[in-house]
């Protein structure tokens, strides 16, 4: 072996990356690299207020985390950005959304076992073709949606609605733009829109929120159920077209997804399951806004029909997508605890009857035997806290430093607009309360109200602790067993 490697370095250097590099650093070094290269592109490029106003640099390079976490907290107001920094941000929310990273990560793992020439057949198929095949589809179901996506929303503003279309013009917004920004950021769940308002301005256009609400879903929390549909739809059709090898392939992914390793090919009974219960969240959301909701100032101005859409369209965009349609700060505390709770929840959240828990449960136990752990690996395991651990170190943290404001402006900063900005940036989703200067004890004559995030009010510290947040959520998926060795007793 010691002659293979010297004769070939190649191989040598992606055996060493294969031992000392795990999925985690991959993605961690990704998320720091495209965010640090966005940041210098927004930072080259001018806003489209030059010279009047510069955003400062900690607020470009929070807004460039924000868009590769795909987290949509904002610091900045959107139409401060320029077309070129618009375009900027449209690549990172692509390139940081979850379905495009797994890709990229099926595409390595068959380059890494081609490198390393590792044996790779399971029961008679080669796993190098299997991974080549199902990233192969998970191309196509990118391009076809967000090709679709993009195709519909164009079509809705050219013939469909002259005022959305009149919106963007008095906004100096282009349309193309604002297509391609709006259908990327809502299939990545990132939650951005080049509107300063977010979709409130765009609360009238029912049509326009029922072209979105599939892309929320299609693109987060119904993905493994919509994949696992597609290839039973590239089943169907090799079967008809006599193509053998495909079906053959379908089948095997199909019956048995844990061997594969992919964490989104879920098995046929979760598959299922997360289809009600996405839908089920959905529709108690409904219930509780329309219940709480109906006639509060957010929604005034609309009819029944498009309150039960905007209402519809509210209550898909709080599991992960984030975009809104009524400003967040006039809603109910009972609303914003429960999309605490939704923002908090992982977006595979399904219910499992108990006696069916075990082929979930093997599921995952295959992926974590794919890890190789080493014993320094499991010590380091045993130090790590849970998800909400670290959720209430950040939130008591980020008091700490605006302990100060918390106590000069205790409505605008209180505790629970604070915990409804950690969740939202951990959860990757970008809800915010925003901030009032109507809400000020004793406002300042000079205070003006933005439409950007409650955290463009924090301190340049708490802004720092929020981006570790963001980052930290778009990752949690690699500490989702993390707290396992304390034990509440």
């Amino acid at each position: 072996m010691e002659t293979l490697f010297l004769s070939n370095p190649r191989k040598f250097i992606f055996f060493l990356l294969k031992i000392f590099i795990n999925p985690f650093w991959i993605q961690f070094f990704y998320f720091i690299f495209i965010s640090s290269f966005g940041f210098l592109i927004l930072m080259i490029l001018k806003p489209k207020t030059y010279p009047f106003f510069q955003p400062t640099k900690l607020d470009l390079f929070y807004t460039s985390v924000s868009a590769s976490t795909v987290s949509s907290m904002s610091s900045i107001e959107m139409e401060v950005f320029s077309n070129s920094q618009l375009i900027v941000l449209t690549v990172l929310m692509f390139i940081g959304g979850e379905i495009f990273t797994s890709m990229v990560g099926l595409h390595l793992r068959r380059l890494f076992k081609k490198n390393l020439q590792i044996p790779t057949t399971l029961e008679g198929f080669d796993s190098l073709s299997l991974i080549k095949f199902l990233g192969f589809v998970v191309l196509g179901y990118l391009l076809i949606t967000h090709i679709v996506g993009i195709g519909m929303i164009v079509v809705y503003f050219l013939f469909i609605s002259s005022f959305a279309k009149e919106i963007l013009d008095e906004k100096g917004i282009n349309l193309v733009t604002f297509s391609f920004f709006t259908c990327v950021s809502t299939l990545a769940s990132c939650g951005f829109v080049p509107t300063n308002e977010n979709m409130i301005v765009f609360h009238k256009n029912s049509g326009l929120l029922l072209i979105l609400i599939p892309q929320i879903l299609v693109g987060n929390t119904l993905y493994p159920s919509c994949l696992r549909f597609c290839i039973w739809v590239i089943g169907k059709f090799s079967k008809d077209h006599h193509n053998d090898e495909h079906r053959l392939k379908v089948d095997y992914l199909l019956k048995t997804s844990e061997e594969i390793g992919y964490i989104h090919l879920l098995p046929s009974l979760h598959s299922c399951l997360l289809v009600v219960t996405v839908f089920g969240f959905i529709f108690i959301q409904f219930v509780l806004i329309c219940s709480m909701e109906w006639d509060s100032n957010g929604f005034s101005g609309l009819n029944s029909y498009q309150k039960v859409v905007a209402i519809l369209f509210l209550s898909t965009n709080s599991r992960h997508a984030g975009e809104t349609i009524v400003n967040i700060s006039s809603l109910s505390s009972a609303i914003l605890i429960m999309f605490i709770v939704m923002m908090y929840l992982p977006p595979y959240t399904s219910f499992l009857p108990l006696n069916e828990k075990q082929e979930l449960e093997d599921h995952f136990r295959h992926l974590q035997r794919r890890k190789v752990r080493s014993k320094k690996a499991k010590a380091w395991q045993n130090l790590l806290f849970s998800q909400l651990s670290y959720l209430i170190i950040f939130i008591t943290i980020i008091c700490i430093i605006e302990r100060k404001k918390m106590v000069e402006d205790p409505i605008n900063f209180s505790v629970l607009n604070i915990v409804l900005e950690v969740i939202s940036a951990y959860g990757n989703v970008g809800f915010s309360t925003g901030y009032s200067c109507k809400l000020q004890i004793h406002p300042p004559n000079d205070c003006v109200d933005k439409w950007y995030g409650f955290s463009a009010k924090w301190s340049n510290k708490a802004k720092i602790v929020l981006i570790l947040v963001m980052m930290f959520g778009r990752l949690k998926k690699f500490n989702m067993d993390g707290g396992k060795a304390w034990k509440l007793v």
